[in-house]
């Protein structure tokens, strides 16, 4: 093996330069107020969790999954996601406050990538989990609070696609034939390979009844009117209950006044296998990837022994980050010269200045190369110089 060289990171690893991280700080700050404005709590969740609780309960993949282990050799792993770390304290920590919990969080999680590819293994997140509560309201408060700090870092023209997983799976439980045929159709689904899954769809033994109805399903995204045309392949009760209940979603996102950004995707399915109910996934025509996504997930707390209906969301930030774009606006700044010789004045007025909220840097010119160049930084320069 290699030794890496002396620049180099970890595979999947990336610096923040003081740019980017202003643009971080401002837009992190701006939306965890806006989730504590809706009432949501933040809380921390170690970096490190065990392998038999957290480990085994996310839904990411093993392989990509960052283990050691402790002294008495335990295996770890670093969080993969932060769903599963908030349902473990949710059903321990904080299972004596009843429900409903409605908690925040602003993390990093780590996922190894087998190749390089400018997929990140340790990014950020900012999410909600709304716990306790199986309401139709409470999907639609995530989504509609999705929506909102969205807007808020700048994208106006986000858009979020609604699913729901229980009605893909009732609809191709019961036009395939297997098990293997219908986790075959759901990953072509997963990856919006629909040439992949009109092509799988054709070659299996199927009545051309049923591979109509899987034919139509690709057509069940759009606006609302696709609930509507979602109805003529919804034979079982349980679909038509799921249709019914997204007729009331989309109303209850329009009184929060989003219902012009959400539109219906019948063929939306995620690779978290803990999802049982609405899914959704928010898009911007500037990048093409999800920059944030969520859903219910009705039986993740039964792995903790504290069963509890959730729902919740994350942005994914450094795609946000990525769609709004590095923002050139650094607080206007001052820096203040001075030689040795004047310092105790210079070091008064930076302190006036700062106490008032303005941003000053101090600098003894003994330290300067070239004074000229270096002044030249700055948006106000302020000499305290020998005469």
């Amino acid at each position: 093996m290699s030794k890496p060289f002396g620049f180099e990171k970890p595979l999947g690893m990336r610096d923040t330069l003081p740019s980017m991280y202003e643009t971080k700080a401002r837009l992190r700050k701006t939306i965890s107020d806006a989730m504590h404005r809706w009432g949501y709590r933040f809380v921390e969740t170690p970096a490190l969790e065990y392998f038999d609780t957290v480990g085994t309960a996310t839904s990411i993949e093993e392989r990509q999954l960052f283990k050691l282990l402790d002294q008495e050799g335990k295996t770890l792993v670093l969080r993969p996601d932060m769903t599963a770390p908030i349902a473990r304290i949710a059903a321990s920590r904080l299972n004596a406050e009843g429900h409903p919990l409605r908690l925040a969080y602003d993390a990093n999680v780590y996922r190894a990538q087998q190749r390089e590819g400018g997929r990140p293994a340790e990014f950020e997140q900012l999410g909600v989990e709304l716990i306790g509560d199986a309401s139709i309201a409470a999907d639609a408060e995530v989504i509609a609070l999705m929506v909102h700090v969205v807007r808020l870092a700048g994208l106006s023209k986000f858009q979020v696609a609604v699913g729901h997983i229980g009605f893909v799976q009732l609809l191709l439980g019961e036009a395939t034939e297997s098990k293997e045929q219908a986790d075959q159709l759901t990953r072509f689904l997963y990856e919006k390979n629909y040439v992949g899954y009109r092509r799988a769809l054709a070659e299996m033994p199927l009545s051309e009844e049923a591979k109509q109805k899987l034919e139509t399903l690709l057509d069940l995204r759009g606006k609302r009117e696709t609930i509507k045309r979602a109805e003529t392949v919804a034979s079982g009760a349980r679909e038509k209950a799921i249709l019914a209940e997204m007729k009331e979603l989309s109303a209850i996102l329009d009184d929060f006044g989003v219902g012009d950004h959400v539109k219906v995707d019948f063929t939306l399915v995620s690779h978290m296998d803990y999802y049982t109910g609405y899914v959704f996934e928010g898009l911007d025509e500037t990048i093409g990837y999800p920059i944030a996504s969520g859903g219910r997930y009705d039986e993740l707390l039964e792995k903790f022994s504290a069963p509890a209906p959730a729902t919740g969301f994350a942005v994914f930030f450094d795609r946000l980050i990525e769609a709004v774009g590095e923002r050139d606006s650094e607080a206007f700044t001052i820096c203040v010269l001075y030689t040795a010789d004047r310092r105790a004045e210079a070091m008064r007025l930076a302190a006036v200045k700062r106490n008032k909220g303005e941003r000053v840097v101090l600098q003894d010119v003994a330290g300067l190369d070239d004074i000229e160049t270096y002044a030249g930084k700055f948006d106000e320069v302020v000499y305290y110089l020998d005469s």
